[in-house]
Order: C-alpha cells, then structure tokens, then sequence
C-alpha cells in the first residue's frame, strides 16, 4: 500500500497561510499600519498606486529595525511581540502572532527600508514571494518604510478577484479609519495616485472622528463615560437625529483594538429602539477598556473577533452606559437619585382633616335615551343623530362598506367593483373570486415604485427632479472614494450630482417622487447597497439602489388613505404585475380562501 499523506512544500504552505491573513490591498495596509503604531510611531504615511494593486508604501517613523531584525522579521513566526504563551492573555500591541510580513511577502515583492536611532546607517531587504533576494546598507532615516510591488502577482487567481479601485480603495481607507480612531494621537496622511487623499493631524477622539466623517457629526455626538470595576466604556453614540438606515458609522474597540461584536451591538441598539423608526440604526463610537487577562484575541486571523470572560456582565454595564447618554442628552425620562444642590421640596400636611375631600353631585337614575327634545332622541329613533351628517339619514339594518362598488370608476382592472377597507393603517383587506386577499400598503407601493425605477433604467431614462437649491452633503473618504465606480448608475435612476472635491457632493437633483426624503442617508445607503454586490457594472447594484429609493419613497405604515389613494395603489399594483413578494422576499400579500374561511367558522 503506498503513503498518500505529505508534507505540503514550503512555498505552497507559505501561500495557504498567506491567504488567511492577506486577502486583499486592505489588508497589507492594515498589517503595516498596525506594526507601525507598535513600533511607536507619530506619523505614519500611506502611499498607494491602483488603490494598491501596483504599489503600497507605508512610512513611519518609530524605532526602526537593526540588520539581523530587518531580515528576521520576514521569517514566519517572527514576532518582537510575546516570547510565552502567557503573554497572549497580557496583549498590549495589534500584532503578536509574527505572520503578515511572512505572508505578504509571500505573494508579492517587497522591499524594507530601516534604521534605528543609534544606527549611522540602515538596512535595506528585498524579498520576492517569499524568498531574500537582496541586503545591503542604505542611508535612511529612522524608522522603517515598507514598499509592496505587484501584490499577488504569483497568484493570478486571487488577483483576477480583486474589486474594482474604487472598491478597494474605500476598503483601504476603511481600515485607515479603524486604527486612527483608535490611536487619535498619532498622525495619519493617505495619498493615492500622488494625490493627496486623507490628512489626520494628532488630535481628541471627537476632532478625529469629525475629520473622518465631516464637519455634520460634530452636532451629532453624544458622550458616553461609565467607569466599573468590570470595564469602563467610553467614547460617543450618535444622536437620533443621526440615525440612518444603512451607512452609521459603528465602531467597536477593546484596549485600543478594533473588533466586531454582534451581542454588544445590540445592546448599544436597545436603549434605541423605542425611539427611533424601526429599521433606523445610530452611529457609535464605543472604547472598552478591560484588563488584558479578561479576553481572548487568539481565536480569528485577522482578530477582529473577541471572546470576554464576563460577557453578560459588560453587555448590561454598556447598555446602560448607552441608555444613560441617550437620556441625558436627548431628554427621555430618567431616574437621578443625586439630590445634591437640588431645592427642598414642602411635605404636605399629613393631618386628613384639614383637607375637604371634592364632592362631585350626580343623579345616579339620569338616562340620555329617555329624553325627547329637539336636540336628543330615544332609542327608538337613534338614526336622527347621522341626519346632519354628509349622506343625510343612515337606513336601518344597512351594512357599510368602505370602497363601494359605485367607485368602480376609478378601477378597471381586476380590482374593479371590489369591496375594501384599510385596517390599522397599514393593510389594505378586499374581496376577491377566491376569498378575501389582504395586501401589506407599504410592501405594495415598494413593488409598485421599485418597478417604476427599474423600467426608467432600462428605457435609459433619467426623471429627475431638479432642487431649486442644490444641497450640499459631505461624505466619509470610504463613502466618498466609492462614488465614482457607481455615478453613472445613480444618474440613470435620476440623481444629478455634482463632486466638489474633497468628499463634497452637489445634489442638483433626485428621482421623482423622494422630494421630501434626506438625500445625505438616502446617498450613503446607495452606495454601501451597490457595494454590497462588488460590481459597479452588475445589474444586481442597479436593482439594490432602485430597491432602497423605493424604500424611501414609498408610504409609511400607519398612513391613513382615502378609498379614491386604495383604488390608486391597487391599479397601479395589478399593473405592475400583482407580485406576491417584495424584491427582498417579504410578503406583500396573501389570500384567505373560500375552504380555509368554511374550515374556520
């Protein structure tokens, strides 16, 4: 019988491994970012060539390496980080397993410039896929510049899946936006092209934040303090008139690292929900600060994911955290047991006698039906209370309908001569061949006007709704760095917009129809739906932006509609097609049959 188990080649076991830590430009930024912030520097710069598919630099000025450093430092598991196993539950520094170096020469060509304070001269080192092609002494000044060429350019698989720049650059910036919240203090500068994208200068968290996300979050941003034993939370929530549907921005750290953490995230949504549209979510920017032996990092390669020894217990102490900033700052009703400086509050005489209880005087026998007059009736004759109404008299034993057949004028379709009424605001209930048919009103005119959206992209129309006065929005670098890939697909569905520069957008005009809607949300939340897909030219980002300006024009639940509003919307849905489901897959509308109604009653 012949051996089939091996030992896999280095190269090939260097790649599989590099594949978990370097997936994309982003994720060789983050790497060297998060090095240079551990090696202790100020200043950090990020230079990119094609968002970087060409070229990615990153220049700092912390300690710098020594020779044998410079060379050791791309051996797998080389890290200046731990030297026991004791010290992964004692973690002060983003890395510490000693494999992004290892892996991102791997599968690009990368060259290292370095030099320690001390040092009259640095190290330069180059390595391609893997291997140390060159050393030699360089003049450089302290610190260390990484340069990364042709990233997965032994990978043409992994290369060819690469997003478009604008996509990979947003995603660039994204993590630029993690570490320099997390580290206010130092500064950051991203340039593009040799363009100058993104300047931080060492600033407070909120200045930080407002330089990240525009000068509108600074009115938006509500403190948040709690200092426990267990944890301190720290940081802002967003305000509620901050909420969005898709696009808040929310930013969970523990001990200054970035980590994503569902069961937390709703318990920073709770103190919310009672207050905001459903669906609607606030930005947040939220510090945990808990000894290092309380939580685990070691359990993702890319250590966003963070297991806590005392979960429960944070989970309540940050809801309440959260409950106490919201109330304070936006004026719900909450209990202070701090009394101190508060006025003395007079205590009521507690002798009952000198207090007269009310008397209210009634006659227990009074019945309003056994008086006859010229402004009242009897049992007898109760109908002449609806004579003044519009209609005149109301018969006796007739049954009201809402939506009579007589409005068959305004229907001609299937819907024509139906009997309907709206219940609760929300659904619309009528009669049909096969029973009775309930329709969800909102669902029903998202259908309506998502079809209406897609038809006019594929006329290759643009029914704008020109503003008198353009409206100014300012968006995140990310947000702003995706607008290009998808300018062409929001004109086709009738925005008009014009990019002033530096993450400045010009609303000239909107789709028809979302007059009254707010164009900054509603643009951000285009264009994460559109990058949700990956592709700026696939047709499925075209029908998840028709998708969310249907959502926002269409009617709110709770809306009251006149019988001529009801026979328009069932027009316009039978035109459409009658779809049972929402292009999302939620029911529009369902119908309860002539057997299920004998079974039931």
């Amino acid at each position: 019988m012949n051996d089939v188990i091996r030992l896999l080649p280095e190269s090939v076991a260097s790649r599989i491994a590099a594949g978990e830590v370097v997936q994309r430009p982003a994720s060789v930024v983050k790497e060297l970012v998060e090095n240079a912030v551990d090696a202790g520097a100020t200043n950090i710069r990020i230079m990119l060539t094609d968002a970087g598919r060409t070229s990615i630099q990153v220049v700092d000025d912390g300690c710098g390496m020594s020779e044998n450093d410079a060379v050791t430092a791309f051996e797998r598991h080389a890290t200046s980080k731990i030297s026991t196993s004791d010290d992964l539950y004692a973690l002060h520094t983003f890395g510490f397993r000693g494999e992004a170096l290892a892996s991102i020469a791997a599968v690009a060509e990368v060259r290292l410039r370095t030099r320690m304070a001390g040092d009259e001269v640095g190290t330069q080192v180059d390595v391609r896929g893997g291997k140390l092609t060159a050393k030699e002494p360089v003049s450089c000044q302290v610190g260390s510049s990484f340069t990364v060429n042709n990233l997965f350019y032994n990978l043409p698989a992994r290369r060819r899946f690469l997003k478009s720049n604008q996509t990979e650059l947003s995603n660039i910036i994204k993590e630029v936006e993690r570490v320099s919240l997390a580290h206010p203090e130092l500064s950051f500068s991203v340039y593009h092209q040799d363009g100058e994208l993104l300047t931080l200068p060492a600033s407070n968290l909120k200045q930080r934040i407002v330089g990240l996300f525009g000068s509108a979050m600074n009115k938006m941003l509500l403190p948040v303090l709690t200092e426990t034993s267990v944890v301190t939370v720290s940081g802002f929530v967003g305000s509620l008139e901050g909420v969005r549907k898709k696009g808040a921005e929310q930013f969970f750290f523990v001990n200054g690292r970035y980590m994503r953490h569902p069961y937390f995230h709703k318990a920073v949504l709770e103190p919310y929900e009672s207050l905001v549209p459903q669906g609607d979510q606030p930005s947040y920017f939220i510090f945990l600060t808990v000894p290092a032996d309380t939580i685990d990092v070691n359990i993702h390669p890319t250590k966003t994911e963070i297991k806590f020894s005392e979960e429960q217990l944070v989970w309540k102490i940050l809801n309440a955290a959260v409950r106490e900033a919201v109330g304070r700052y936006e004026g719900t009703p909450s209990i202070d047991f701090d009394t101190e400086g508060m006025p003395d509050i007079p205590v009521a005489d507690s002798d009952p006698a000198s207090v007269a209880p009310p008397k209210v005087n009634f006659n227990p026998s009074y019945n309003p039906f056994d008086h006859v007059g010229p402004k009242s009736v009897n049992a007898n004759n109760w109908s002449k209370l609806y004579e003044d109404l519009p209609g005149g008299r109301v018969k006796e034993n007739t049954a009201v309908h809402y939506g009579a057949p007589e409005r068959g004028d305004l229907m001609e379709g299937l819907f024509a001569d139906k009997c309907f009424f709206q219940f609760k605001g929300s659904y619309i209930v009528l009669s049909s061949d096969a029973g009775i048919m309930v329709i969800d009103q909102r669902r029903a005119h998202i259908a309506i006007l998502y079809d209406r959206y897609m038809r006019q992209v594929q006329l290759g129309g643009n029914a704008s709704q020109g503003l008198l006065f353009p409206e100014m929005v300012q968006l995140s670098v990310s947000d702003a760095a995706l607008l290009p890939d998808y300018e062409d697909d929001l004109k086709a569905l009738g925005f008009d917009l014009s990019d002033m520069g530096h993450g400045a957008v010009a609303i000239q005009g909107v789709p028809s129809g979302i007059e009254d809607t707010d164009y900054t949300s509603l643009l951000v939340e285009l264009l994460h739906s559109a990058a949700g897909e990956g592709s700026s030219t696939s047709a499925r980002s075209r029908e998840r932006m028709a998708l969310s300006i249907a959502r926002s024009a269409a009617i709110n639940r709770g809306r009251l509609l006149s019988d001529a509003e009801i026979s328009d919307l069932l027009e316009r849905y039978e035109a459409c097609g009658m779809p049972t489901k929402t292009p999302d897959g939620k029911t529009i509308s369902f119908c309860i049959g002539d057997d299920e109604l004998k079974e039931r009653l």
